[in-house]
């Protein structure tokens, strides 16, 4: 299927049952379980899932396209879908064949949605220094002891990517690894709903992993194999997928900012807003900042996709830039459209408190900027 067929899919979804149900996943804090679940029925669980295991064969370009236009509508779906998909990606990097029996081919039949647990309370943005251990029990068992946190899916996902320290208590500060936890082992402990400012929708849970036992297969690559797991393939579709989403945020803010300035007038002189000078010209200032972040996207997306090696660079900073643009201009587009736009519970308050997010969101923005930084003269990305 064409990317262009795949994003007319996703649009249709969008506008429709995500629609439906955004205004409650904001409202309750609830999980989007219905637009998920029409996501993986129409076949996009396997959106990045290759071809040959039954998925659509998509890469940075088809994921950041329909997170832009889930996140239009819902940034806590497009936050949960995208984040499974982050997974898919990990998942189908260094698959066997039995990883790919056991996971892949199910996601690309709509039957199991996953995600990423690798952040932890003690280490807070440097999510990629674990500290849950993995401990080979016998030649077809590891256990893992540890806690993880932020977890996007949480308790709802049929398995989880949880990174590790190592295979032994000693195990060297490098020697990180990653493995695929199902829902159903005994030991897993979740914490309190989440109930966030905004994001209400992602089910951001805290999860205790209490001498949990797993075959020994569900480790993905070899040991010790989690930094690179985390260069190439975590931080390309994290950072990619969340782009998308907080793209969307914007666009779905000038959208309504656009819409007010078109059809509000003066009752007293009958002028409208779309003729004033001033509000014309910030109105073209937002779009500016939104096209010019949607291109650093968009060529960041096609590099990767592309393999090139100056694409880490732009990568990074999509999700540092997008996050700027995401506050920005929702914040303007709510200036723009007056005292209406500031009631409770309205369209942008929502925008507000999802876009908001996108800065405290692992890596953060101070980080990534730190990464490009480092990456430009020459130094260690962490070196923490």
């Amino acid at each position: 299927m064409h990317l262009e067929e795949i994003l007319k899919k996703v649009k249709d979804i969008t506008q429709g049952t995500v629609k439906d149900e955004a205004e409650q996943v904001d409202k309750q804090a609830k999980w989007p379980e219905r637009s998920i679940r029409t996501l993986q029925r129409e076949g996009l669980g396997g959106l990045v899932v290759p071809t040959q295991f039954g998925g659509l064969g998509q890469g940075l370009m088809g994921l950041v396209k329909a997170g832009e236009l889930i996140g239009q509508v819902s940034a806590s779906t497009a936050l949960c879908f995208g984040m499974h998909c982050v997974g898919a990606a990990v998942i189908a990097a260094k698959a066997t064949r039995q990883q790919q029996k056991d996971f892949l081919e199910p996601m690309a039949a709509g039957e199991h949605l996953t995600t990423l647990a690798l952040s932890e309370p003690g280490t807070g943005a440097h999510f990629y220094y674990p500290q849950t251990q993995l401990l080979s029990i016998s030649e077809e068992t590891f256990m893992l002891r540890g806690q993880k946190t932020f977890i996007t899916n949480g308790s709802f996902a049929d398995s989880y990517v949880v990174s590790t320290i190592g295979v032994e208590p000693d195990a060297a500060v490098h020697q990180f690894s990653c493995v695929v936890v199902e829902k159903e082992v005994p030991g897993l402990e979740w914490g309190a709903p989440w109930n966030g400012m905004g994001m209400r929708g992602n089910s951001s849970r805290s999860l205790t992993l209490k001498e949990v036992c797993i075959p020994s297969r569900n480790l993905l690559g070899e040991v010790g194999d989690q930094l690179w797991y985390v260069f190439q393939v975590v931080a390309p579709y994290f950072l990619t997928s969340m782009a998308g989403t907080y793209l969307g945020i914007a666009q779905a803010a000038f959208d309504e900012a656009k819409t007010h300035l078109m059809q509000r007038s003066y009752s007293h002189s009958g002028l409208s807003l779309n003729q004033i000078p001033l509000l014309q010209h910030r109105l073209g200032m937002l779009w500016a900042k939104i096209e010019r972040t949607r291109r650093l996207i968009y060529h960041a997306a096609m590099e990767g996709d592309n393999g090139e090696e100056s694409a880490i660079l732009a990568i990074l900073s999509a999700k540092a830039e997008v996050a700027h643009c995401a506050v920005e201009v929702v914040n303007e587009a709510m200036t723009l459209s007056g005292g209406v736009a500031y009631r409770e519970n309205s369209r942008f308050d929502i925008l507000l408190r999802d876009a908001r997010a996108a800065h405290v969101m692992s890596p953060t923005t101070d980080l990534l900027y730190t990464w490009i930084g480092r990456a430009l003269l020459d130094q260690p990305l962490l070196n923490e």
